[in-house]
């Protein structure tokens, strides 16, 4: 049986550190928290697949001065104890849109990553 409380607590607590790295422009802590091989769907902008692809949409958009993230309206589906659906709204000083669906995936090592991110700008600032 799956203990669903901890394995969402555990998501939480790996997505605010995530939050955290972007906030504090660590581009490597943000680029870490996804799989080798994930998909990433940054709409409109387009869909980034892969590590390398990831990582050229969000070192550039940091470094653009892109900070202050909050999620608000989070809501969590614990699929089962090694995969969790997370989405919410989103802010930050240059826009505000939604998480359609962040798919946290547990490896083998006990780590939460990014297997799949798909979410939506919905205005600029």
């Amino acid at each position: 049986m799956t203990d669903t409380y901890k394995v969402e607590a555990e998501v939480l607590e790996r997505s605010r550190q995530w939050i955290q790295d972007f906030n504090n422009k660590n581009v490597k802590g943000c680029v870490d928290a996804y799989t080798a091989d994930a998909v990433m769907n940054a709409r409109p902008m387009g869909t980034y697949k892969g590590i390398g692809e990831i990582e050229g949409f969000w070192k550039p958009f940091i470094e653009t001065g892109a900070a202050e993230l909050e999620y608000s309206n989070v809501e969590v589906a614990v699929e089962n104890e090694n995969t969790v659906l997370l989405r919410a709204d989103w802010k930050m000083n240059i826009g505000k849109g939604v998480v359609i669906q962040e798919r946290w995936v547990k490896q083998s090592d006990g780590k939460w990553l990014l297997e799949y991110d798909d979410f939506e700008v919905q205005e600029q600032y």
